[in-house]
């Protein structure tokens, strides 16, 4: 049995400044076709604010983390950033970067990432890794700023991106426990989104699909067994039935994924992802963390109630966390 770990705190940034997705600069420049997909997402705003870096938008959620979770920046054992998708500097660490700013000196720091919006899964495994291996370290700060990386928010044919901070305290316990976590991925679609920038000013930066008939089709059809499988798995070795599931909260793309997700489990995604994606857009990492976050302050998770949350990438990686709110110990937890 594992080392028992919570979410002691969940914290998010949003910028004020909203961006009505009609409004997108560089839509214009589009096909038609293009700017109906983007139409169709059910997103109609994200919040943007181009004075903020993926760096702010990650210190302020992490020190509003801190300041729920009633700690101090001393009380930090560990600090894991997930990395920005784009880097404001190159050979720079901004992980440290953060430690100074937020003045946890002792911290064991480092970054994560490559796993785009499922990035988040590494930074738990890691977090969780880290309890285990020390007794004397009791919270790890987990934290990343979501910021597109090219000035065009929208990606062919799949979300509008939006600007956002999350973070979470991860402790021996919390509100909200950490039961397990599975993760897969495949190297073969690694490329298949990809943003060309050398020798490139940033305004020409853009999001494209090396291969738009693969990401609709055969990874689609690759993400629905993925998901299934996983599912199942999870379920299996914590026996749980599917009607042991109170909640499940998705990562942001559009309602055409959520309603791919919910067939393909024979599930309901829960409406404040809805409100979140219609709002706020797509968040990368932080999605299912912003989710959470939402249902939670909505009171829509009671005690003794368990959630899934689901998130996929097209690099590709798939991975679902299996959390069960009230505080307490885990009555079975699992590492992959």
């Amino acid at each position: 049995m594992a080392t028992a770990a919570a979410l002691k705190a969940v914290a998010c940034h949003q910028p004020e400044s909203v961006l009505r997705v009609a409004e997108l600069p560089g839509l214009d420049r589009l096909g038609a076709a293009e700017r109906e997909t983007c139409a169709q997402l059910g997103i109609d705003e994200v919040r943007a604010d181009d004075s903020l870096t993926a760096f702010d938008l990650a210190a302020r959620a992490a020190q509003r983390a801190l300041a729920d979770a009633r700690l101090a920046a001393d009380d930090l054992g560990a600090i894991v950033l997930i990395d920005a998708r784009a880097p404001e500097t190159l050979m720079t660490s901004a992980a440290t970067r953060l430690q100074a700013l937020i003045g946890a000196p002792r911290a064991v720091t480092f970054s994560v990432g490559g796993l785009g919006c499922v990035s988040l899964t590494p930074a738990l495994l890691a977090a969780r890794g880290l309890l285990a291996a020390d007794p004397d370290l009791d919270h790890v700060l987990v934290a990343h700023g979501s910021k597109p990386p090219a000035p065009l928010r929208y990606r062919h044919p799949v979300t509008v991106s939006g600007d956002g901070g999350a973070a979470a305290i991860v402790s021996r316990s919390g509100p909200v426990r950490i039961l397990d976590i599975v993760q897969e991925t495949n190297g073969d679609h690694w490329d298949l989104f990809r943003v060309d920038f050398r020798d490139r000013p940033t305004d020409e930066w853009r999001e494209e699909c090396r291969d738009i008939p693969g990401y609709s089709f055969r990874l689609a059809v690759e993400t629905r067994n993925r998901l299934r499988d996983l599912y199942r798995r999870l379920l299996q070795r914590n026996g749980l039935r599917p009607q042991d599931i109170d909640c499940h909260l998705s990562h942001n793309l559009s309602t055409g994924a959520f309603r791919f997700t919910e067939e393909a489990l024979d599930i309901k995604i829960a409406p404040s992802c809805y409100d979140n994606l219609r709002q706020y857009g797509h968040l990368g990492p932080n999605d299912v963390l912003l989710n959470l976050h939402t249902e939670r302050e909505r009171g829509g998770l009671h005690d003794g109630e368990r959630a899934v949350l689901l998130s996929a990438s097209p690099v590709a990686a798939w991975s679902l966390l299996l959390v069960e709110t009230g505080e307490g110990t885990p009555t079975q937890t699992h590492y992959l």
